[in-house]
């Protein structure tokens, strides 16, 4: 017979394991949100660049390639998150991280070209700088659980 020492060290353990599961889904839906918003300021500057300089091609281009970075990171999050395998996390996590990263990169040429004013995006190019680093994270931890 089981002390009851031992049950309350059982349902204890089973309390910890729950709270990390959790976590674990609390952190996938603020990173889902995360990125949902991510995507929205994205198409904010998007749309913003095309009011602010119409029928100038080298803007509607950026404007293109950053729109369809930005809004790919959340996607490729989403889809992560859905993934059958630990492999196909770490696939997935990566196309975040290079659309991210893509994001960062369109941004940059936009203020060098002088189509975007660096206050206007430096919290987003933060915000991606943050979301690069989470999903690093995760596709290290994900490559321990192999």
């Amino acid at each position: 017979m089981r002390s009851a020492e031992w049950r309350r060290g059982r349902a204890l353990d089973q309390v910890k394991a729950t709270d990390s599961r959790d976590a674990v889904g609390r952190g996938r839906q603020d990173l889902r949100k995360r990125t949902y918003q991510f995507a929205l300021r994205v198409v904010r500057v998007v749309e913003s660049v095309r009011r602010d300089h119409r029928r100038n091609y080298t803007a509607d281009v950026l404007a293109r390639q950053l729109l369809k970075a930005g809004t790919s990171v959340g996607a490729n999050y989403r889809a992560a998150c859905r993934a059958r395998s630990n492999a196909e996390f770490m696939a997935r996590m990566g196309v975040v991280e290079e659309e991210a990263d893509e994001t960062q990169y369109w941004i940059e040429l936009l203020v060098e070209a002088g189509l975007v004013r660096m206050e206007l995006v430096r919290d987003l190019l933060d915000e991606a700088d943050e979301l690069i680093a989470i999903v690093v994270t995760s596709i290290r931890t994900a490559r321990k659980k192999k």
